[in-house]
């Protein structure tokens, strides 16, 4: 057996590469699959073994795959063009005819209705189109994306969203999502299965607010804005407007329920309750410090 991990250079994928080597996998049967060597330098001096490709040339995933082989496919980061993106890892599977081609989806998968799961639709699609076992692992929302800026939402005394109050999402840190996309591509008995990942708890920005004003002392409330109001928000501090877009959507996604449900697949997974909110908020306190 062999295990191929796509985009093992971003965060997810390192995670996910340290959590297989913790469970004994040995890093010559790890794969890493990077677009350069210098990015994955890193992995490779811990043993691991590397193919280097790009989701943009097709042609530089020949010979990356083998019948044996389980592969898991991070998505890529280029909205809007990662369904064709993504044909270029799962042609190459299917030629291979590998053991598992798993996918990192988005939570909901088929019936999921916000602007970023268009490309995971398309994407879930062609896999079962090619015939080959497959696992969907449908990620909810990260944690840390409301953590990024927790400095300037303490500043702020604000965590500003176009989302009605009262609404909730069940979120997870990236650990709590690789250790399950570990143990799927680990373990067996996962095959032609699709998991609904997220947090035991779902909880609401009030909550979140009330969290980060016990945790640093400082006065934090929930803001709820308009849709406009939170586009120009976003795009007036830089964020591309495209990408605050999508923010607004998942925002309004959350505000009608899409992100709120707790099925358990994740801790069913990683044998284990998944990170609360009040600890993933501590922890990007202690990373603030250290």
């Amino acid at each position: 057996m062999s295990i191929i991990i796509t985009g093992a250079t971003g965060q997810l994928g390192r995670m996910i590469i340290a959590d297989l080597l913790a469970a004994g996998v040995p890093a010559d049967e790890i794969t890493a699959v990077a677009r350069s060597k210098e990015k994955a330098a890193d992995l490779v001096a811990r043993g691991v073994r590397l193919h280097v490709a790009d989701y943009d040339l097709p042609e530089t995933f020949a010979g990356a795959f083998r019948p044996e082989d389980r592969v898991l496919l991070i998505s890529g980061t280029d909205v809007g063009r990662r369904t064709a993106q993504h044909a270029a890892v799962i042609d190459a599977a299917k030629a291979a005819g590998v053991a598992q081609l798993a996918y990192l989806s988005v939570f909901g998968g088929p019936k999921a209705d916000f602007l970023l799961a268009g490309d995971h639709r398309e994407t879930e699609r062609m896999i079962l189109d090619s015939g080959l076992p497959y696992t969907f692992l449908r990620n909810n929302w990260y944690s840390e994306m409301y953590l990024g800026d927790l400095p300037g939402t303490v500043e702020r005394g604000a965590i500003v969203t176009n989302a009605p109050a009262g609404s909730r999402i069940a979120t997870a840190p990236r650990t709590d999502y690789a250790a399950a996309a570990a143990v799927v591509m680990n373990d067996d008995g996962h095959l032609n299965k699709a998991y609904e990942l997220g947090g035991d708890t779902a909880w609401s920005f009030e909550e979140f607010a009330e969290e980060v004003s016990r945790q640093t002392g400082a006065k934090v409330v929930h803001t709820s804005v308009t849709a406009a109001e939170r586009q120009a928000i976003l795009t007036g501090a830089g964020v591309p407007a495209a990408f605050a877009e999508i923010l607004v959507d998942v925002d309004n996604a959350i505000g009608r329920g899409a992100l709120a449900s707790t099925p358990g697949d994740l801790s069913r997974l990683i044998g284990r309750p998944t990170t609360p909110i009040a600890d993933s908020i501590a922890a990007a306190r202690a990373s603030l410090v250290s």
